[in-house]
């Protein structure tokens, strides 16, 4: 007996597709987050000073 595929299932050519699109965008997300340079330019000049107390 084969198991007909249910209507909320869809092909494993589909699913490749998506998870490809998911890849990419991990990916990119993952470089745009951890470039150095990036991170560098977008910190303050003085990250820890000009908030004292007193």
């Amino acid at each position: 007996m084969k198991k007909q595929p249910s209507q909320d299932q869809i092909s494993r050519k589909d699913a490749m597709k998506k998870m490809g699109k998911y890849a990419a965008l991990t990916a990119m997300g993952t470089f745009i987050i951890l470039n150095p340079k990036k991170a560098q330019a977008s910190s303050p000049p003085d990250p820890g000073g000009g908030g004292g107390l007193g």
